[in-house]
């Protein structure tokens, strides 16, 4: 069996472990004897923290880390870029928009009126993107757009926290700009699973697209391949993805960027072959993340967003030093 072949089994065994670990550990400990009632009385006090407060928890953040591994994968092989992530087009800051201005505007009271906000801020960056892709081909171009979309989305956002009328709604809306999977229920799982599971399949659609992409867009062109569609499935996986996890547990950088990287070595560079274990890389990483942060003996916990970034950009430079290391020789 050759290191590829091993790759996603060996993820999914990782995986399980993780979720294991991240229901049955907590800042609060559990005994032996509770850990053993919450499986015979899942109505009990321990059942209650495990099956209502813990596991959607780690479900959440299983799924919100998939999503944006996925976008991450398939952002890195439409712009063929290894610094390509769900934030570099502006899809996150448009989506965190949107919820920000759900929040200011009173509307988080209402279930779920964040999670749509943020889904149609999402939406709309994905639209404007596949606009522009219609008319210029670049990947350097549309590059260019994302950064510029995400720096007006971006100065909107700051905008509403200068604007905003109440220090409670700006302290929510700082919250959940910062990324976090705390609270959440099965409810929020049933937000972001099926976005995730859509995305993935209009990922694997557009897979044999970036696998001919990788070797030159002439080349995919002379090929016969709807470099058009071939756009539009890659956008409309990273804006539904993207807009799924940023809805459910706000901006959590980092990610997408990372993931891919971490399997590529396993797949040769394949970007058709790197989709599956990018997700599962996602997912992994955001669980462990979230499990780390809560163990983290603080005051308060820590964000999520913010742990991943503490975590992961000297993960990240390791990353790019061996890398370095590799062109040199």
């Amino acid at each position: 069996m050759t290191g590829s072949s091993r790759l996603v089994p060996g993820l999914l065994i990782l995986i399980g472990l993780a979720v294991v670990a991240g229901v049955l550990l907590g800042e609060t400990g559990m005994a032996a004897g509770q850990i053993a009632q919450a499986f015979q009385d899942p109505g009990s006090g321990p059942g209650e923290v495990l099956w209502a407060v813990r596991a959607p928890r780690v479900a959440t953040a299983l799924t919100v880390g998939a999503a944006l591994g996925l976008a991450g994968a398939v952002m890195q092989g439409l712009l063929r870029n290894p610094l390509a992530d769900p934030g570099v087009l502006g899809v996150s800051a448009v989506a965190a928009l949107g919820a920000a201005l759900a929040i200011v505007l009173g509307l988080a009271a209402i279930p779920g009126a964040v999670e749509v906000a943020a889904l149609v801020g999402a939406a709309l960056a994905g639209g404007l993107l596949i606009l522009f892709s219609m008319r210029v081909r670049s990947p350097e171009a549309l590059i260019l757009f994302g950064v510029a979309l995400s720096s007006f989305a971006g100065s909107l956002t700051a905008l509403i926290f200068n604007l905003s009328p109440s220090p409670i709604a700006t302290a929510e809306v700082m919250s959940w700009l910062l990324g976090s999977v705390q609270n959440r229920s099965w409810i929020d799982v049933a937000w972001v699973l099926p976005a995730t599971l859509i995305a993935g399949g209009l990922a694997a659609a557009a897979a044999p697209g970036l696998r001919m992409l990788s070797l030159g867009e002439e080349t995919a062109r002379t090929s016969g391949l709807p470099m058009a569609r071939l756009r539009l499935l890659a956008l409309l996986t990273a804006a539904l993805a993207t807009g799924a996890a940023v809805a459910v547990a706000g901006v959590i950088g980092f990610v997408g960027l990372a993931a891919p990287h971490l399997v590529r070595a396993a797949v040769r560079g394949d970007p058709g072959r790197i989709l599956l274990p990018s997700a599962l890389t996602g997912g992994l990483m955001l669980v462990a993340a979230d499990l780390l942060a809560r163990l983290t003996p603080t005051d308060q916990e820590l964000k999520l967003g913010v742990f991943t970034a503490l975590v992961g950009a000297p993960l990240f430079a390791l990353i790019a030093w061996r890398a370095a290391r590799e062109w040199r020789l």
